[in-house]
């Protein structure tokens, strides 16, 4: 069966894969993998749980800015200097904030940023429901005629019926 837009499909399909492919790889330079291959799978960890302060969606792991580079060499040298993660994190937030996590802890100061999903969830199905009772009342309210309408629709049917 021959399909008239599947070499369109095909085509954008193809320039989408090469535009892409560049975000899709790692941003890891060879040059910033270390040796030791516990420190490096640690610095990896590190990597993909903080987040790029440029591209703001993305981890320092995935991000091709030189902010994200900077901070992966940052990470490593802390690594190679005997700081545990939680030192590693915590000079981090000292420097960025919680912003730099990507998933920042439930705090005082964060509570809104966790809580947001949820109460725009609530709002949104207290909305809906709100509309669909209006509606509904007001459906119910078309279909019920007066009396001076019934006489009338009555008088209309028995001309229309002569």
């Amino acid at each position: 069966m021959n399909f008239p837009c599947g070499r369109a499909f095909a085509a954008v399909a193809f320039f989408g894969l090469v535009l892409l492919a560049p975000r899709m790889a790692m941003a890891v330079q060879p040059d910033e993998i270390m040796a030791d291959a516990n420190l490096e799978a640690r610095a990896r960890h590190l990597s993909a749980e903080l987040r790029c302060m440029v591209c703001q969606n993305e981890s320092i792991d995935d991000s091709n800015a030189e902010l994200a580079r900077d901070l992966r060499i940052l990470v490593r040298e802390r690594l190679q200097a005997g700081d545990s993660d939680e030192a590693i994190r915590a000079f981090l937030i000292q420097r960025y904030g919680d912003f730099i996590l990507l998933r920042p802890p439930f705090k005082a100061t964060t509570w809104l940023l966790w809580g947001a999903p949820f109460l725009v969830l609530v709002v949104g199905a207290a909305g809906v429901i709100l509309a669909a009772r209006r509606r509904r009342t007001r459906f119910e309210d078309a279909r019920i005629l007066t009396d001076s309408e019934r006489a009338k629709l009555k008088t209309l049917l028995e001309e229309e019926g002569s």
